[in-house]
């Protein structure tokens, strides 16, 4: 008994081969002979099968492509209704009912599927030939479960250069179609449109290779591929594809979260199965040329020459300022301003006493000579040279107790001039000043080394895997060059590095023709006009430069975690500009370079935590408007009482004192009215902006903080002129024109900026519904025209900066008031 239940195994195989054998034999001998077009309907269980044999003859030279329909009424997972295609060179087989899974394991069935056969190569013999197609339907059920099989011929299957192609697809039903580049084609872009937003759906490019992945599931383990809701768009080169021929292919996604659709909620039991649901999209292709290599080097031209003709203009300048200034120095030896250096010599002694009936504004400098320069020709360097010892340091100026009690003596008057904020001896505060110069060069290539790295790494991702929903480009004016997926938003930062270094070289000539005054006049003792400290303008042209560097770095491969490094330097430009503005007026008692890069470090770390923790915690923004508040009051305290306000534990105590004395105590009017204006108006800028983050929480951080420091800039500035005009001050026509030009340009800049042609803060099928075709040379789109227009407007506003107190150059400093 033992012996025959151990050969009933056997028996039984032997037996279900046997009447596999006779079931595939069918009634005529072999398989049943198909025909396309016609619907075949039968039934198959664990003792019958069905094979089905359809032949066919392909033309010399075309591609035939096969489509098989198929249908079970059977909703019983557990026994599915097989469908194997066996071709010349390969097998596609798949069950009914197809099961698709979604998130927290909800599945989607459905009983009617269509696919496209893997193409025949097209031969290269005279006359037709033969091939043939087996389909084999089979199921272990033990009953009988009914089918229908519907096998055409496509018709439409080749895709054709400018020639709209429309079309269905379901999840269950895929699509896709053979392109062929023509003879004068290296690029071209594939534009697919929809009507309806959802389903999401995704567009593959894949190569001649069989079998072709078009399920939700392995869609994407080949080719290019990107989500799509309503438009998409790829480009194809020729070179990526050596048998100058790929699919396209059309995947409907069983569930829109990947668009940016709803998230199914997480359900348990049967009730996380759907059948059938209706997830039909039409689209529409088209495949259009891209642009040609000529075009490439038209907008490199085009980029470079717009620039370049910015150093022609200056050029210009520069000779015009040369031929003036030759005609001005053979006047006698007298009454002479050299423009663009900002000094003033004159044949005339000059006292430092304060004339009579002026301001009390000016300290008698015979008073202060002592700690405040080398007066003396024997102790003066020679040739007035800035390279002094490197053992002269601001602090031996600082800790001369007779200026240190000037400080506090000078600083607290109603009245003050610029001579009271430019005691200190001019080399030591230009070293000081110099150092900005050199942090931001050390700060740029640490900052940048990493960030290259780390975009290289994205678009090398980008690269291998295919997957076009790592980066956020405008996908429908993307040009690729070499290993860059969109070649035209870097080329358009160029202007940033032209126009730094040209900013770099008007500094360096003005500081140079500032230096050969120095040497040749003896005015070491003449206080006329605004101090010359160009290390911050060294640093702002650096960072100008460093802008286009990193801009270029996050447009290699935008998106939400690299945003930042956009901005950063944006942050840092926006802060020097302020500081050099504060420091116009104020030389002595502006910011060290090492608090100033220490507060922008902080700026760049909350900027981190805020892409971070900003998207939907609470705590953050409760914290960051604490700190931005904070942080308000503490500045305006400095700028208030000229730095002499001491920060520290006793703070809270001095400024409550402060607060009973002179609010509640007796309300007197302020002692800095002007001050005490731009910072009421000031604070309640930045405290808007900290409410307004609280409430609203917007995702975009980077660009919210970057709103408050332009804000506070613009602000400033329109103090800063104001209150110029108001002091009877002039405006010059070099700056009168820069102000205007950077006004213009800006507001141009401004208007590109705002097209949005994409946004990280959706989902990148979303983000390409906004995507927009090139309007500049047929290369560059409108945010590379706001590259273009905010590198020039950032030159102006430099320049405005620059140049903005050259009617002062003629004016004592005791006559120049502080505000």
């Amino acid at each position: 008994m033992a012996g025959t239940a151990a050969l009933l195994p056997g028996v039984l195989l032997c037996a279900l081969l046997c009447i596999v054998a006779v079931a595939e034999d069918g009634p005529g001998g072999g398989p049943v002979p198909g025909a396309f077009g016609r619907v075949y309907r039968g039934a198959v269980s664990i003792s019958s099968e069905r094979v089905y044999a359809f032949a066919y003859s392909s033309e010399p030279g075309k591609v035939d492509a096969v489509r098989v329909y198929v249908n079970s009424s059977s909703e019983n997972l557990r026994y599915p209704v097989l469908f194997v295609v066996r071709q010349q060179k390969g097998v596609l087989s798949w069950q009914v009912p197809l099961i698709f899974r979604g998130l927290y394991q909800r599945t989607y069935n459905y009983q009617e599927v269509s696919r496209t056969l893997c193409p025949s190569e097209p031969t290269p013999e005279a006359g037709p030939s033969d091939q043939i197609i087996f389909v084999d339907v089979a199921s272990m059920a033990p009953f009988n479960i009914t089918y229908e099989l519907l096998v055409t011929r496509l018709e439409n299957f080749q895709l054709e250069t400018n020639k709209a192609f429309n079309f269905t697809a379901s999840p269950s039903q895929p699509q896709y179609f053979l392109y062929k580049f023509p003879p004068d084609v290296d690029s071209v872009i594939i534009k697919v449109v929809s009507d309806a937003v959802y389903p999401c759906s995704v567009v593959s490019v894949q190569d001649i290779v069989c079998p072709v992945y078009d399920l939700d599931h392995n869609v994407e383990f080949n080719g290019v591929y990107q989500s799509m809701t309503k438009q998409a768009a790829i480009t194809v080169q020729r070179k990526d594809f050596p048998g100058e021929q790929f699919f396209v292919v059309f995947v409907i996604k069983p569930e829109d979260y990947a668009c940016g659709g709803s998230v199914p909620s997480s359900i348990h039991g049967n009730v996380n199965r759907t059948w059938n649901l209706q997830r039909t999209k039409n689209l529409q292709v088209t495949i259009v040329p891209s642009i040609k290599k000529s075009v490439y080097i038209q907008a490199m031209f085009f980029s470079f020459l717009s620039f370049l003709s910015f150093y022609l203009g200056s050029v210009v300048v520069a000779f015009v300022h040369y031929i003036s200034t030759d005609m001005k120095l053979t006047v006698p030896y007298g009454s002479v301003s050299i423009a663009g250096s900002g000094i003033m010599t004159s044949s005339h002694p000059i006292t430092a006493s304060t004339p009579e009936g002026s301001s009390y504004g000016a300290i008698d400098e015979s008073s202060s000579s002592g700690g405040r320069r080398l007066s003396s020709p024997e102790l003066r360097p020679p040739g007035g040279s800035d390279t002094d010892s490197s053992v002269e340091e601001e602090s031996d100026f600082d800790t001369m107790p007779e200026i240190e009690s000037d400080k506090n003596v000078i600083r607290t008057k109603v009245f003050l001039y610029l001579s009271d904020l430019s005691r200190k001896d001019r080399r030591i505060v230009s070293k000081k000043y110099k150092i900005y110069f050199w942090n931001i060069i050390t700060i740029a290539v640490f900052y940048a080394l990493p960030v290259i790295q780390l975009v290289i790494t994205y678009q090398t991702v980008v690269n291998v895997t295919g997957n076009q929903d790592i980066c956020y480009y405008n996908f429908l004016c993307a040009h690729p060059l070499g290993v860059l997926s969109a070649f035209n938003n870097i080329l358009s930062n160029v202007g940033h590095l032209l126009l730094g270094f040209l900013f770099l070289l008007i500094v360096l000539r003005r500081d140079i023709l500032h230096r050969r005054a120095m040497e040749m006049k003896d005015i070491y003792t003449l206080d006329y006009g605004i101090p010359k400290h160009f290390g911050l303008f060294y640093a702002m042209g650096i960072a100008l430069m460093m802008e286009g560097v990193l801009s270029a770095c996050y447009h290699v491969c935008p998106n939400y975690s690299n945003f930042q490094f956009d901005t950063s330097f944006m942050y840092m430009i926006a802060g020097l500009c302020m500081l050099k503005l504060y420091q116009t007026r104020h030389p002595d008692i502006n910011a060290s370079a090492y608090s100033a890069y220490a507060s922008f470090a902080v700026v760049i770390c909350l900027a981190v935590l805020g892409v971070v923790f900003g998207k939907n915690d609470m705590w953050f923004w409760v914290v960051f408007s604490m700190i931005h508040i904070l942080g308000s009051l503490a500045i305006s305290t400095q700028i208030y009482y000229m730095g002499r306000f001491k920060i520290d534990l006793g703070i809270f105590r001095r400024a409550a004192m402060v607060v009973y004395t002179d609010c509640i105590q007796q309300c007197s009017r302020p002692m800095y009215m002007d001050r005490m204006v731009l910072l009421i108006v000031g604070n309640l800028v930045n405290w808007s902006f900290a409410i307004f983050g609280l409430v609203y929480r917007p995702r975009d951080f980077a660009s919210y903080i970057l709103g408050i420091f332009i804000c506070n800039l613009l602000l400033y500035l329109a103090f800063y002129i104001i209150m110029k005009l108001r002091s009877s001050e002039k405006l010059l026509p070099i700056p009168l024109f820069c102000i205007v030009a950077t006004a213009v340009v800006w507001a141009s800049a401004l208007y590109f900026f705002f097209q949005t042609l994409s946004s990280w803060e959706e989902t990148p099928a979303e983000s390409r519904e906004k995507n927009r075709p090139c309007i500049l040379l047929g290369f560059f789109d409108d945010h590379d025209v706001w590259h273009f227009l905010s590198a020039a407007a950032l030159f102006f506003s430099f320049l405005v900066l620059l140049t903005l107190d050259d009617d002062l150059d003629v004016v004592r400093r005791d006559k120049i008031p502080v505000f």
